[in-house]
C-alpha cells in the first residue's frame, strides 16, 4: 500500500462522527443549519429525531443537508441484523442534542431508553454535547437543575441556554446557543477547527 492510501485510509484522517439528537422544540428548525454547517466542516453527521421533533421539521430536510439517513424510530432498522442505534452508539465521536427540551434533559439523567436517541445515549461511551432550548421556567426548575447537574456529574457538556425573546411570548433565559456557537463548540470537542 502506498503511502497516499495509507493516509487516506487511516483513522486520524476520517471524518468525524457526529451524531445530532433533534428534540421537540420550536428550536428544532435550527437543527437544519447546524447539520448542514457541520456536514460542510467535513463531519459525518447522523440525526436521530425523536417524534416530537418531527412536529416541527421533516426528517427529509435533515436528510438532505446531512446526506445521511435520519433515524426516528428503533424500528427503522428493517435491513440489517446489527440494530442500528447501537451502531451509531458505537461510531460516534460525539453525541450532540440540540435542541434539548427539558423532558429530554429529564431522560438522558434518568437513563431512560423508550426511543433510539435515548437509547444511543445509553449505548454510546462518546462525549455528549447539550443545547438546551426551553420555557425559562422549565430551565430553572429544581428538577431540570437536578438533571442537569446530574448529566454534568457524568461528564456531559452543556451549551447555553441564552437569554432572549422565548417563543412562548416571555422573555428570559431558555433560547438556543447561537447556530454558529454550536457548531464551534462541536467542532473543537471532535478536533477539528471552524468551518
Amino acid at each position: 500500500m502506498s503511502e497516499t492510501s495509507a493516509a487516506i485510509s487511516s483513522p486520524e484522517n476520517r471524518a468525524p462522527n457526529i451524531v445530532l439528537g433533534v428534540t421537540g422544540s420550536i428550536a428544532a428548525y435550527r437543527a437544519a443549519d447546524i447539520a448542514s454547517q457541520l456536514t460542510k466542516a467535513g463531519c459525518e453527521v447522523h440525526v436521530v429525531m425523536t417524534d416530537d421533533a418531527r412536529e416541527f421539521i421533516t426528517p427529509l430536510t435533515l436528510q438532505v443537508l446531512s446526506r445521511q439517513p435520519v433515524t426516528t424510530s428503533l424500528y427503522d432498522e428493517k435491513h440489517s441484523w446489527h440494530p442500528g442505534h447501537i451502531h451509531l452508539a458505537d461510531h460516534a465521536d460525539l453525541l450532540m442534542i440540540a435542541p434539548a427540551t427539558a423532558n429530554t434533559v429529564a431522560k438522558l439523567a434518568l437513563g431512560l431508553a423508550d426511543d433510539a436517541l435515548g437509547a444511543i445515549a445509553l449505548a454510546t461511551r462518546a462525549p455528549m454535547l447539550i443545547a438546551p432550548a426551553m420555557n425559562g421556567k422549565m430551565w430553572t426548575h429544581p428538577a431540570t437543575a437536578g438533571h442537569v447537574r446530574t448529566l454534568r456529574e457524568r461528564g456531559a457538556e452543556f451549551i447555553g441556554p441564552e437569554e432572549g425573546m422565548l417563543a412562548c411570548g416571555y422573555q428570559g433565559i431558555g433560547r438556543l446557543w447561537p447556530v454558529e456557537g454550536i457548531v464551534e463548540k462541536a467542532l473543537a470537542m471532535v478536533g477539528q477547527g471552524a468551518p
